[in-house]
């Protein structure tokens, strides 16, 4: 199997985003973790990440979130306007994202992780 390290955006708060961390450290490939809250991906990066997904960016938005229930619901936002919204409230990005080469997937359920551990 090939090393091709893995990155993983991460909340350390999310239950989803810990078992997909549990099961990149359980295959050994090498990781790299971003808590995206602290470290938010940048709008290119953002881009990089939608592009690698497969994904507009309204489908990568946590409509969950309080901050999306009072500034964006109900509201048709363009791939602009919600990538604006991503970098404004990086709490409404979608976790886990798990990026390893030029594929990624978010982790939902976590057993998607291993889709991708198993590629190459």
């Amino acid at each position: 199997m090939s090393q091709t390290p893995v990155r993983i955006y991460h909340n350390r708060r999310c239950s989803k985003s810990r078992a997909a961390c549990q099961l990149v450290a359980q295959s050994g490939l090498p990781a790299e973790i971003i808590d995206y809250l602290e470290t938010p991906p940048s709008r290119d990066e953002l881009r990089v990440l939608l592009r690698q997904l497969g994904m507009p960016a309204a489908d990568l938005v946590r409509r969950g979130e309080a901050v999306f229930r009072q500034l964006y619901a109900g509201r048709a936002l363009g791939e602009e306007e919600w990538l604006d919204a991503l970098v404004a409230h990086p709490i409404l990005i979608e976790r886990p994202i798990v990026v390893r080469g030029d594929r990624a997937i978010v982790g939902r359920p976590p057993e998607k992780v291993l889709e991708l551990l198993q590629a190459e």
